[in-house]
């Protein structure tokens, strides 16, 4: 296996055995193991987002405008849809505001990685592979910004990782090495095997889950794990940042 020569290709088309090409698992873990606090208070968001049915009146300007984005994922025939509701959600629980502005500004480095699909009956690609080659290419870019500005190039970092499918998240820390950054490059496969850890938004039913985020108690329990994922993500952004 280790004398296979593979064939570089772009992240939009990795799928299973790409990962498992380059000696890759994806290792499923409960919220508890994966999540420093796994269940953040929701007391400052808007409840009328939390609790409210799409058909609720009257709701506030950013209620409306948040459910109509979270209809128009649901039932989704264009990514895009997809993309509009991730990016709203991102905003509403601060990811934005979690790191000083000036501090991306100055670095341009890739910090979390977040990659959309449309509903369960639409999807169009393996999205948790596609998640993984995202992450080794944001680490690849990460090092060449660093290499510009003279600086060491970064021997490993876990980047953090969301998929969205349809308004399902799942959330993934990716470790990545500079052996396996080179290994991808070279499209050989790895000596030292990666884990990624990953942690599904599910609720006790699996039909309840299925219905994603339209289902109030999904929502309200998605939204922890966005806000738990937030805090974990800070602790693998710092070190990076630190020094610029």
């Amino acid at each position: 296996m280790a004398s296979i020569i593979w064939s570089a290709k772009s992240g939009s088309d990795w799928s299973d055995s790409d990962l498992d090409a380059y000696n890759i698992t994806v290792v499923p873990v409960q919220p508890s193991e994966f999540f420093p606090n796994p269940d953040p208070s929701l007391d400052h968001i808007d409840p009328e987002i939390l609790s409210s049915p799409f058909d609720a009146t009257p709701l506030s300007l950013d209620a409306a405008r948040y459910l109509r984005h979270l209809r128009l994922a649901i039932d989704a025939h264009q990514e895009s849809f997809v993309d509009d509701f991730a990016a709203g959600t991102l905003r509403l629980l601060g990811f934005d505001q979690d790191i000083d502005p000036q501090s991306l500004l100055d670095t341009t480095f890739v910090l979390l990685v977040l990659v959309e699909d449309k509903t369960l009956a639409n999807q169009t690609h393996d999205v948790e592979a596609q998640v993984i080659a995202e992450a080794i290419a944001a680490f690849q870019s990460n090092n060449d910004k660093r290499t510009r500005r003279w600086l060491d190039p970064l021997q490993s970092m876990t980047i953090p990782c969301i998929t969205m499918i349809g308004t399902l998240p799942t959330f993934y820390l990716v470790p990545v090495t500079r052996e396996l950054s080179a290994a991808v490059i070279s499209g050989e496969y790895p000596a030292t095997p990666t884990q990624v850890l990953q942690c599904r938004t599910e609720l006790d039913s699996d039909l309840d889950s299925e219905a994603g985020m339209e289902d109030i108690e999904y929502r309200q329990l998605a939204f922890k794990r966005f806000l738990a994922f937030k805090t974990l993500a800070r602790t693998h952004w710092e070190p990076v940042l630190q020094g610029f």
